[in-house]
């Protein structure tokens, strides 16, 4: 999972707000590896955030999530994805191809959400069209995506409905308030990490914290 620019992006862009957009954007993608595979009942997966600082390579900016992902190989192809003969095999398979797609999709989402919230304008399922977060960082992330519908879906039709759906999941996961407000911790933790890269172990600790403070304020 990552999220660069190139430097034709770069030319006129504020640096610091880049940076935000871009601690925004992997803590979205940890926020929703962390919290929507637990709440789905599926493995916790270990992965560290490293961001690589802008501020002297404009044309390698760079932020990711090493790992992360709950499949780590793709199938070759659709014929193997259905292989498995096990019907809780392949619902537990299911399962994970769903999870890992919302997992990406999320991390431009979040991205799309604090440039909405920065701006004062409005954001919606209807109003942030899938093809637009490629304005948010997320080209790399749509092309995985692409890459999980071929493998494990034949239809183009049953494809693009299993996207918007999955879309429409990955947008009500960042637009809760306990979700949002704890991925904006987990931002704000990111930059002031000086040495750029860190553990599982951090984040979650960062992400459980501001979660639970942001759902105890919830309920007065």
């Amino acid at each position: 999972m990552k999220r660069k620019h190139t430097l034709n992006d770069l030319k006129s862009v504020d640096y610091i707000s880049l940076n935000k957009k871009t601690a925004i954007h992997e803590a979205g993608h940890a926020a929703a590896v962390y919290f929507g595979n637990k709440q789905k009942q599926l493995p916790p997966i270990f992965f560290q955030i490293m961001v690589k600082d802008c501020s002297y390579n404009h044309d390698n900016c760079i932020a990711k999530i090493e790992g992360g992902r709950l499949i780590h190989t793709l199938p070759v192809s659709l014929e193997q994805a259905n292989s498995h003969h096990s019907a809780k095999h392949q619902y537990l398979y299911q399962q994970a191809f769903e999870a890992d797609i919302v997992n990406l999709l999320a991390g431009s989402l979040a991205e799309a959400h604090y440039v909405a919230r920065r701006d004062n304008e409005l954001i919606s399922p209807l109003l942030l069209p899938l093809s637009a977060l490629h304005n948010y960082g997320g080209t790399d992330d749509l092309d995985t995506i692409n890459d999980y519908l071929q493998c494990f879906i034949a239809d183009k039709q049953q494809q693009e409905n299993k996207l918007a759906e999955l879309f429409l999941t990955a947008f009500d996961f960042i637009n809760d308030y306990p979700h949002w407000y704890a991925i904006n911790a987990l931002a704000d933790h990111i930059l002031k990490n000086s040495n750029r890269i860190i553990d599982y172990s951090e984040v979650t600790t960062v992400l459980d914290k501001h979660f639970s403070a942001a759902k105890k304020h919830t309920r007065y």
